[in-house]
């Protein structure tokens, strides 16, 4: 049987590619497609095997390195051009537009599908105002481009044997938009590799890119408001100049760390807080994984991964009063970090690779 693997893109270690990671440990002769490979050769030898993804001409446009999303335009086209109909079982890591590649009735094509493109669907409103393009002709262009990809994204939906969904929350979203069923997988943690530390530490942890959509400054203006609890910032991004701005003495900036230092953090933290509406949210499981509790927003995949006033306490506005509320509420819960790792062993990597193999298997 021959295996095709298709991936949206491949530029960094993020939770996409721990998908593909493990779908690699299940079976290694899977042939790789995706827009673009700018992987270093360490992320290759994880996500990869150290194999090069067959890309599409985006790979080769100027500034695709540093900057491919400016093609987006273009990336329905790009994914069409793949010829992958020599291949029988064809399975798309999808965010954006893997799941559209061309397929036909021979083939068996399942979608891991990490969340409809969102910035054409439920974040367009708020993408457009976050990056300025709510107005003016670039608006016009921008939103004509996001209008174009939606109706591509609803033309390409059947091309799609078998949809698995990263949690309930993107099967409801798949559900919604595509009026197609999907079975919910959740994806791979590491949970071996953040181990469980009981001594914990008087500070409040945050990792995450400095981005609007993971609300750290939210997280930022709550804690200058509680200048008696320390907050560690961890992660890079072009909101960092603009929290500084408010940031005060409590709050650290450490900016990018070591996969050794994000755990030893972790796992020494008071609590580790989270403000964004994840599909699924592997940071806060990470956390949870090193018997460190988690405050966060009780809505999309974070109401599934954390049980509340157990393994986290939840907030419902990403506002920061929100938050400052939460974290009062927090201070006088005891909270057992044994439970809380055996919460997050519910999502390990051994237990994906089975449920993935047993998927496969079971639709072949």
């Amino acid at each position: 049987m021959k295996k095709a693997l298709v991936q949206d893109w491949y530029y960094v270690n993020g939770g996409a590619e721990k998908v593909i990671h493990s779908i690699n440990n299940v079976y290694d002769d899977f042939d790789h497609f995706s827009l673009i490979d700018f992987l270093n050769e360490e992320d290759r030898k994880f996500i990869l095997n150290g194999k090069k993804a067959t890309t599409s001409f985006i790979q080769n446009l100027p500034t695709a390195k540093s900057n491919h999303r400016k093609f987006l335009q273009l990336f329905p086209y790009a994914i069409e051009q793949f010829d992958l109909s020599e291949y029988d079982l064809i399975v798309s890591s999808s965010g954006f537009v893997a799941k559209g590649v061309l397929t036909h009735q021979n083939q068996t094509h399942i979608c891991y599908c990490h969340s409809p493109m969102r910035y054409a669907w439920d974040l367009y409103h708020s993408y457009l105002r976050d990056v300025g393009l709510d107005r003016g002709l670039k608006s016009m262009y921008a939103k004509y481009v996001l209008h174009k990809l939606r109706l591509w994204d609803i033309a390409s939906l059947n091309r799609v044997d078998h949809f698995i969904a990263n949690s309930n929350h993107i099967a409801k979203r798949i559900k919604k938009l595509y009026n197609r069923d999907a079975d919910v997988i959740y994806p791979p943690v590491d949970t071996n590799k953040f181990s469980l530390e009981t001594n914990k530490e008087d500070y409040y942890i945050t990792a995450s890119r400095l981005v609007p959509h993971k609300k750290v400054k939210i997280i930022a203006q709550a804690f200058s408001k509680l200048t008696d609890k320390k907050l560690l910032i961890l992660g890079d991004g072009p909101e960092l100049k603009e929290i500084k701005t408010f940031a005060t003495p409590n709050i650290i900036f450490l900016g990018h760390v070591s996969s050794e230092e994000l755990i030893m953090y972790l796992q020494k933290a008071k609590a580790f807080v989270f403000a964004a509406e994840e599909d699924f949210g592997i940071a806060p499981v990470e956390a949870q994984a090193c018997g460190t509790p988690v405050i966060s927003l009780g809505k999309g995949g974070c109401a599934e991964t954390i049980i509340n006033n157990a393994t986290g306490l939840f907030f419902y506005e990403q506002t920061p009063q929100s938050i400052i509320e939460a974290v009062s509420k927090f201070e006088k819960l005891n909270l057992d970090p044994n439970i809380i790792r055996k919460n997050a062993l519910r999502f390990s990597k051994e237990r994906f690779e089975k449920e993935f193999e047993d998927y496969i298997n079971k639709k072949l």
